[in-house]
């Protein structure tokens, strides 16, 4: 099964930015959905971005106009560029993958595969 490592996370300010990224092992990285997830504390954990395998995207509300998530296929690394973050963007963020099909590219069931996540801070 493939190995998801995420980097990135850090400790920012808000109105910052950051960039996350997962690396994915392994030789099916075309073909798998994925997706960055986050999780803060005494909260469930949510979905924040997914790219489909066919270039599709789609984020949480709470992330649109700020977040960009893309793949590059070549270092088989998936990306989350977040601008403009808030103190409440603050949670472990998670990438996961899977190749199944997709209904709901926001909710963690569909994923089976998972990094071990990066932590994101921001300060006010």
């Amino acid at each position: 099964q493939p190995q998801l490592v995420e980097s990135g996370g850090g400790s920012v300010q808000a109105g910052e930015s950051l960039r996350l990224s997962c690396t994915v092992s392994g030789y099916f990285f075309n073909n798998y959905y994925m997706g960055w997830f986050r999780q803060a504390p005494g909260k469930g954990r949510e979905g924040v971005a997914a790219a489909g395998v066919d270039g599709s995207t789609t984020y949480a509300d709470s992330v649109k106009g700020r977040f960009t998530v893309s793949k590059d296929y070549a270092t088989k690394t998936l990306y989350l560029q977040m601008n403009n973050l808030k103190p409440e963007d603050t949670a472990m963020y998670y990438c996961a993958a899977t190749t199944t099909v997709v209904v709901w590219p926001l909710l963690d069931s569909d994923y089976h595969y998972w990094g071990q996540g990066t932590q994101v801070t921001v300060s006010s």
